[in-house]
């Protein structure tokens, strides 16, 4: 492909997704769009109706089902056109109402819940016996029950619902300054000539051997977020007060015992990640003074962490070649799971290159009764290569989830979502490492390892040990100002980055510039979910079909049909232990010490 940037339609088709296999047309999304705001509002006929006989308990469950599914197919094909080119402005009016019907339906379904929780415990266990198909909804109305101390009457339960737009609004005031207001100043190439700082260059910039662009470029960005600090201060802790609102109405004792009770996540678990990491912070350490060294300098600023210090080779990936390299590096999964891969690589599920206007970065998605589909925006390099791998693990989750589960408990929760993802990318770089001849590709490939576990596992344990210390100091009533924010953030950075790096003034103010923080506890997923994947594609590798069958089968294949902890533990990896998290940081300092063995050696 070329680097120019090409209009949509001038991209061949087989290298568009197919979303008229959700819709086969716009015509028909708007009618079930409609459809579905008038089955919002008939549900209301369930209200005041749920104790009264399991007829009208097991009815009301279905109808909610029903409801659910047809908001996700609305809001999910709304959202992809849009993110095909998200100029045009149908699908943004597409959008718009996909979020009234979400809206609509999330103040629907609000009784429900509450109205469940009213039910005599022995007259809900008669149900169960007298109605067989009730027993569908066991999990459902378990987790329901799980949740009584933290559910309030339906009058409050529908005030809350009703306050979505209020509760995202510190999220969205942000996405509007991040994504559209903020500017940052120009900075000089070598040449003398002007280069804009964007966020879609920033990455770039960082990664560029002139020490003095990325200089520049880091300054740019974090100068201009310490001139908004204050009002970046403002929006932040407006969402922190917000979440702690909720936690305090739901009878929480804190936000994080919230976020993490929708998973019935143990918060052992999150202070499991923290301590582990801390445990391997002297390999991080060990290999930022490798960095140091490689790179000949000095001091080593934060500026210096993404220049490649191995030279990426030449190679091109075209999507048909990474195709075939990722086909060939999920063998280890099974005939069925490369066929189904295969055939979504090859037609209807990916929408694989850049065009005008269309959303940046890649995703996998979906819904209920229709194959996943993948955005990507591949750009022929052995980064997009893991992209493609990354993605479709998300793919053949959703896919396994979907085929063995009913609509019910199709969808999996967040805390392994990365999991399947993470996985793929493992065995395409075990697949690469066994297959390359070239020292300057495995060196490459090595330090691509050891950035993954830096940027996924320590990085985001660092970003998630930030959002525990905000929360809980401002649950505690202290005056959370830009100063003291980016003292914590600071010292974070000085604990994770070690005594070879300096810590500069700018790296501070980053927290303002992390969009994550404004789903709170949510980042700590991408460390358990990384070591969960780590500790799989290990079995897989090792064990061969019998811990493929038990990952596919108790796994991929679970949906959230049981909590994530016991579908994980069930396929034979125990996040409620540290073991997994210990296992994926000793391969972490294995890669270092291997680093700087086929590195600085031979300098």
């Amino acid at each position: 492909m070329s680097n120019t940037i090409m209009k949509r339609e001038e991209i061949d088709r087989k290298y568009k997704w197919t979303l008229e296999d959700m819709f086969a047309s716009d015509e028909l999304w708007e009618k079930e769009a409609d459809e579905t705001l008038e089955l919002a509002k008939e549900f209301a006929k369930y209200k005041g109706t749920l104790s009264l006989s399991v007829k009208a308990l097991l009815e009301a469950l279905s109808k909610s089902d029903e409801l659910e599914h047809h908001v996700s197919r609305v809001y999910t094909y709304a959202n992809m056109r849009l993110h095909q080119d998200t100029s045009v402005s149908k699908y943004q009016g597409y959008a718009a109402k996909a979020d009234s019907v979400y809206t609509e339906t999330s103040s629907a379904l609000s009784f429900v819940s509450p109205e469940i929780l009213t039910i005599d415990e022995g007259k809900l266990k008669g149900f169960f016996e007298e109605e067989k198909g009730l027993e569908k909804y066991r999990r459902v109305i378990d987790v329901i029950l799980r949740s009584k101390e933290h559910t309030r009457s339906e009058e409050i339960e529908e005030i809350l619902a009703q306050t979505r737009d209020l509760a995202i609004a510190p999220d969205n005031i942000y996405s509007m300054f991040n994504n559209a207001d903020i500017k940052f100043p120009t900075i000089k190439d070598a040449e003398g000539k002007d280069i804009q700082v964007t966020h879609g260059n920033y990455s770039t910039l960082l990664e560029n051997k002139d020490r003095n662009i990325r200089k520049q470029a880091f300054e740019s960005v974090y100068s201009t977020y310490k001139k908004m600090g204050n009002t970046v201060t403002a929006i932040f802790t407006s969402n922190l007060k917000q979440e702690n609102f909720y936690a305090k109405v739901r009878n929480y004792p804190s936000v994080r015992a919230m976020h993490l009770d929708n998973g019935n996540i143990p918060e052992s678990v999150y202070d499991n990640l923290i301590e582990t990491v801390h445990k391997h912070l002297p390999a991080m350490h060990k290999y930022m003074s490798i960095r140091k060294r490689m790179l000949g300098v000095d001091e080593l600023h934060m500026y210096d962490v993404y220049v490649p210090v191995v030279e990426e080779s030449d190679k091109k990936y075209p999507y048909e070649d990474a195709k075939e390299i990722v086909k060939a590096s999920l063998a280890p999964m099974g005939e069925d799971y490369v066929k189904v891969a295969s055939q979504g690589m090859d037609k209807d599920w990916v929408d694989v290159y850049e065009n005008e206007n269309k959303r940046s970065g890649a995703y996998s998605w979906g819904a209920y009764g229709t194959h996943p589909y993948v955005l990507l925006n591949h750009q022929d390099t052995l980064d997009s290569t893991f992209t493609l791998a990354h993605e479709m693990g998300h793919a053949m989750h959703t896919y396994y989830s979907n085929k063995n589960q009913p609509c019910t408990y199709a969808d999996y929760l967040i805390f392994v979502a990365e999991v399947a993802s993470t996985c793929n990318e493992a065995l395409l770089m075990n697949y690469l490492m066994n297959n390359t001849t070239d020292e300057k590709e495995r060196n490459y490939l090595i330090n691509h390892h050891l950035e993954g576990f830096r940027t996924t596992l320590f990085r985001q344990t660092m970003f998630a040990e930030f959002e525990m210390i905000v929360h809980k100091k401002l649950a505690q009533g202290d005056n959370l100002t830009m100063e003291s924010l980016c003292k914590i953030y600071h010292d974070l950075n000085v604990l994770y980055y070690g005594p070879d790096m300096v810590i500069d003034e700018e790296i501070d103010y980053e927290w303002m510039r992390i969009p994550h923080f404004y789903t709170a506890f949510y980042v700590y997923q991408y460390a358990t979910g990384y070591s969960a994947a780590m500790a799989f594609s290990k079995k897989i590798l090792e064990e061969g079909k019998d811990a493929v069958d038990k990952y596919i089968k108790c796994f991929l294949s679970g949906g959230s049909s049981k909590d994530p902890i016991d579908l994980l533990k069930d396929a034979g990896v125990d996040m409620s232990s540290p073991a997994a998290i210990d296992d994926a940081l000793c391969v972490f300092d294995e890669y270092v010490d291997l680093f700087e063995k086929e590195t600085l050696n031979n300098m």
